[in-house]
C-alpha cells in the first residue's frame, strides 16, 4: 500500500459488444496469461447461454448478479496497543465492484462443470438468484463484520 499518495485510477476502455466499462473490467480480471480474446469468448458465450436459459438479456442478469454479490461492509485489521482487532468498515464503491468481480470469477473457477463458459454462466445465474459461491462469500464477510461489531469504535 502506497504511503505517499493515492494511486491514480486508470481509465479502461469499454468493451466492444456491450460498450460497458464494468464488462471490460470483468473480462480483464478473468484473463489469464494475457489472452484477452479467450476471455472475451468465454464471457460472450456465457451471456448467450444465459440469454437462452432465461429469455432475458444476458447483460441485465450480469448486472443484477454483480449487484447481489457486492458487499456493503467488511472487516479490516486495526492495530491498537499491541493487539490487532478486526474492525468492521464500509466498503468504497470501487472496491465493492472489484470484490464482486473477483468473487464471481473465483466461484466460477471452482465449480464442477465441464467448460469455463458453463461454469461462468451457472455462477452468474446463481448469483442472480442470490445463491452460489460468490453470494455465500458475501454473506460470510457480512457475518464476520456482524460478529466483530463490538470493535466498531476503533474505526478511523
Amino acid at each position: 500500500m502506497a504511503r505517499r499518495r493515492r494511486a491514480e485510477q486508470r481509465n479502461i476502455l469499454p468493451d466492444p459488444v456491450y460498450n460497458d466499462v464494468i464488462v471490460a473490467k470483468f473480462i480483464n480480471c478473468m484473463m489469464r496469461s494475457g489472452k484477452k480474446s479467450v476471455s472475451q469468448k468465454i464471457f460472450y458465450s456465457a451471456m448467450e447461454i444465459i440469454k437462452n436459459k432465461t429469455n432475458m438479456d444476458g447483460i441485465q442478469v450480469f448486472r443484477q448478479a454483480l449487484e447481489n454479490v457486492k458487499p456493503q461492509i467488511e472487516v479490516r485489521p486495526r492495530r491498537v496497543g499491541g493487539a490487532t482487532y478486526q474492525v468492521p468498515m464500509e466498503v468504497r464503491p470501487e472496491r465493492k465492484v472489484s470484490l464482486a468481480i473477483r468473487w464471481i470469477i473465483s466461484a466460477a473457477r471452482s465449480r464442477n462443470e465441464r467448460t469455463m463458459i458453463n461454469k461462468l454462466a451457472s455462477e452468474l445465474l446463481d448469483a442472480y438468484n442470490n445463491k452460489g459461491g460468490a453470494v455465500k462469500k458475501k454473506e460470510d464477510v457480512h457475518k464476520m463484520a456482524e460478529a466483530n461489531k463490538a470493535f466498531s469504535h476503533f474505526r478511523w
